[in-house]
């Protein structure tokens, strides 16, 4: 059951790492276009779908609005996260503006997985579940980001400007690194609107579907402040008319739908995930860390595909795939400490 588990959140975090793809055959839309109506579908559509699963049937979504009436404080702190985790969306696109998929993801991810595993419990107040497996397991995975890191230098350092331009047209490793860094601290605020939005459910729901309520929730939270900037950066720049051409609505949406559920997966696997590692309270406190190591896994396996790495040295290649595999293991790692 734990390795079930375990692979739910893999595909879930291989369909995140994939929603990137889709967006790229996005045709003569403006960024935030493009970016506001994939999320209506990431962040309002799939996670509200998601969460009507868990009624189990034996419950309305009236009574899901009344239980988190009953709980107004820790409805209003998931949501708040989710605001701030929106801000980490944002600079988190553009971590791979600079840095590309592979290296972007691996950063801004990282620092999420992180802060969001030891920040959580300090947040909720749920501190026993910082035992040391977990706490070595974050290590073991800062440390595979961490060499991941130091593959993407080799890569700045080494290859020219032009060769860098062919794979990422924006690459700036410094700008891309600060970047990174703040999306992966805001972004480890979706993990601590879980911690607070756990007691949003039903009882009798099941643990499959336990945090979907939740998630919801945090993802409006994000829509609201990406929304807010997307029309802010369609006033700015004069792109409202990207929505008045309908041949562009006939071959746009259906990528745009596509990537919102591919980023949407991450979390709806992350939820049935959790529901098989009820049994181990390690992996279950580390499992936000698990689908954000995976995640980058994945998204460094996108950035060979889109060959990103493309004239890199062996030698890089090597210390790249070392720091994948670390990251593999570290998934693994706190259950065989325990």
């Amino acid at each position: 059951m734990l390795f079930l588990g375990i692979l739910i959140i893999a595909i879930g975090a291989f369909c995140q790492s994939s929603s990137y793809v889709p967006i790229n055959k996005i045709k003569s839309w403006h960024w935030e276009s493009y970016w506001l109506t994939q999320g209506v579908f990431a962040w309002l559509v799939f996670p509200l779908l998601g969460a009507l699963l868990a009624l189990s049937g034996c419950h309305s979504f009236g009574e899901l609005m009344t239980v988190f009436s009953q709980h107004p404080r820790e409805t209003f702190l998931t949501i708040f996260f989710g605001v701030l985790w929106g801000v980490g969306g944002l600079t988190f696109g553009l971590s791979m503006r600079y840095l590309g998929v592979a290296l972007g993801q691996s950063i801004a991810l990282g620092t999420c997985a992180a802060l969001g595993t030891l920040l959580t419990p300090v947040f909720t107040g749920n501190t026993d579940s910082l035992t040391m497996p977990v706490i070595v397991g974050v290590v073991v995975t800062l440390a595979g980001i961490a060499i991941i890191g130091v593959a993407g230098g080799m890569k700045s350092s080494a290859l020219p400007e032009e060769e860098k331009k062919k794979a990422v047209k924006d690459f700036n490793f410094t700008k891309g690194i600060i970047v990174a860094l703040l999306a992966g601290f805001m972004s480890a605020c979706f993990s601590i609107g879980l911690g607070y939005g756990e007691c949003l459910v039903f009882a009798d729901t099941k643990p499959l579907y336990a945090s979907l309520p939740a998630t919801m929730l945090v993802t409006f939270g994000g829509f609201l402040t990406n929304a807010a900037y997307c029309l802010y950066q369609n006033a700015r720049n004069h792109t409202f008319s990207d929505y008045k051409d309908g041949s562009l609505w006939v071959r746009n949406l259906p990528f745009c739908i596509l990537a919102g559920l591919l980023w949407y997966s991450q979390f709806f696997g992350l939820s049935l995930g959790k529901g098989y590692l009820t049994e181990s309270p390690v992996l279950l406190a580390f499992s936000w860390c698990i689908l954000m190591a995976l995640n980058i896994t994945f998204s460094n396996f996108w950035g060979i595909v889109l060959k990103e790495w493309k004239g890199c040295s062996r030698k890089t290649i090597i210390v790249l795939l070392i720091g994948l595999a670390i990251l593999i293991f570290s998934s693994f790692l706190p259950q065989l400490l325990a």
